[in-house]
């Protein structure tokens, strides 16, 4: 009897959701992003049963019955990432890990085996040959006597190796270069990663070994693939930072085992990604006195504090148009910056070029720092040197009112810590006790902020 034709039909995917529709639209009506529907040819019938499903069957149970002991959790040998984690990584958990190429994501996923050898690791490799991590791997330095490669994309060959190994870890590098075989289209594709994201989690729930997943990043900073492999992992964790650029910002950005109010810091160096235990120490002014157009600025990422050097160059424009450029800042908020300025304080600088650059290669979204901007703006005007035992802390308004921020205290004591002597803040700032070492300077907005700082 003669095998019956596979049917194969066209349908179109969004990219941003994993939603299927089958035509094209210009809008997607789920998730309601424009121009994000991909076309792919899809094998109809029914699809065979994953192998890594998970064995036994469960029963519902009373809410008021289920455990709540504290989740069995695994260390990865290194204190920032563990603290990221919530602690740890909980076995049985699927873990996200996306980034830039070449920003450290490859090199801290096999740091992990190499400094904690007690972990038994089975590092699946789709872009590079064992001979590579190999090389990678005596630069990284370590112990890699429990530390498996196996260079392979087949899921079923994977999760057949991992049955059989039964590591503590298993580490996929990267989920856009593995491919199951009963899905009839590309490694890459928004099928494939779908199938290759549910077979992963599937395994980890059924067997109870947490899986690190390795994904890319689109030109618009997002992972890539469906807005479905977000959602089907436990945990998200992004690398941001310049690839040019000594230090790498690992976020959490979702966590169902713990905050995502959390980021490591650290530093790329010859020997691979060292941990920066206290950013503060490295991100605050490495130069001599008497520099105009910097400013430090306390910032609290999550609810780690930390302080960063803001630099400003304010010039007159050459070519007619002023020109604003922004590194590490929203370039929008400092035209806003500006805008207020002119506006309401009187500095003309329509006809002046403005660079602003966060030192470091750091990216910061936190209000705080608008006060350290307006300040380094300010410096490099009048070409003025702000003391560099000088802190500030606070958000600027549109009507030129500075605003306050919140866990003022905090700030300032990490300020302290540090040697800094004063701290600009808003008048409304409240502390609930008094920051101890540290010379507390309210203003209430920007003309005030230029009377005490340039008198």
């Amino acid at each position: 009897m003669a095998t019956a034709a596979k049917k194969s039909k066209t349908v179109w995917f969004c990219t941003n959701c994993g939603n299927e529709y089958p035509k094209w639209m210009g809008k997607c009506p789920a998730c309601g992003e424009w121009n994000t529907l991909v076309e792919k040819e899809v094998v109809t019938g029914k699809r065979p049963v994953s192998a890594a499903a998970p064995s036994g069957s469960h029963k519902p149970e009373r809410l008021k019955d289920v455990s709540t002991g504290a989740e069995d959790r695994i260390s990865l040998g290194s204190a920032e990432l563990d603290r990221l984690l919530g602690g740890g990584m909980v076995k049985g958990s699927l873990v996200l890990m996306g980034g830039e190429p070449g920003i450290g994501k490859s090199t801290l996923s096999l740091q992990i085996p190499l400094r904690c050898p007690s972990l038994k690791t089975l590092y699946v490799t789709g872009e590079e040959s064992a001979r590579q991590v190999r090389m990678r791997g005596d630069r990284l330095g370590g112990d890699a006597s429990n530390c498996l490669i196996y260079s392979e994309t087949d899921m079923e060959s994977i999760l057949a190796e991992a049955q059989e190994v039964a590591p503590d870890l298993l580490i996929v590098d990267s989920v856009q270069t593995m491919f199951c075989p009963q899905v009839e289209s590309t490694a890459g594709s928004v099928s494939q990663i779908k199938e290759v994201a549910s077979q992963l989690l599937r395994f980890a729930k059924g067997s109870g070994i947490p899986v690190l997943l390795i994904g890319h990043i689109t030109k618009e900073g997002s992972i890539a693939g469906p807005k479905l492999l977000e959602h089907i992992v436990d945990v998200v964790l992004q690398f941001e930072g310049e690839n040019r650029g000594a230090y790498r910002v690992l976020r959490s950005i979702k966590n169902r085992f713990g905050s995502t109010a959390e980021l490591a810091v650290f530093e790329m160096t010859g020997g691979g990604l060292r941990e920066v235990a206290n950013p503060s120490e490295l991100l605050i002014p490495m130069h001599e006195e008497g520099l105009s157009g910097t400013a430090v600025s306390a910032m609290l990422d999550g609810v780690r504090p930390f302080l960063f050097e803001v630099q400003a160059l304010v010039s007159s424009a050459v070519y007619g148009t002023a020109q604003r450029s922004a590194t590490g800042f929203d370039v929008r908020r400092l035209n806003m910056l500006l805008a207020v300025l002119e506006r309401r304080a009187g500095f003309k600088l329509g006809q002046k070029d403005v660079f602003l650059n966060m030192a470091g290669g750091l990216r910061t979204t936190d209000p705080a720092c608008d006060l350290a901007v307006i300040a380094a703006v300010l410096s490099s005007t009048f070409d003025f040197a702000i003391s560099g035992d000088t802190c500030f802390a606070g958000e600027v308004g549109l009507s030129g009112e500075i605003r306050p921020i919140s866990q003022a205290g905090r700030r300032a004591v990490e300020a302290a810590r540090l040697g800094f002597k004063r701290i600009f803040v808003s008048s409304y700032t409240h502390f609930d006790v008094k920051p101890k070492g540290i010379d507390v300077v309210k203003v209430a907005d920007i003309p005030a902020l230029v009377k005490s700082l340039f008198k």
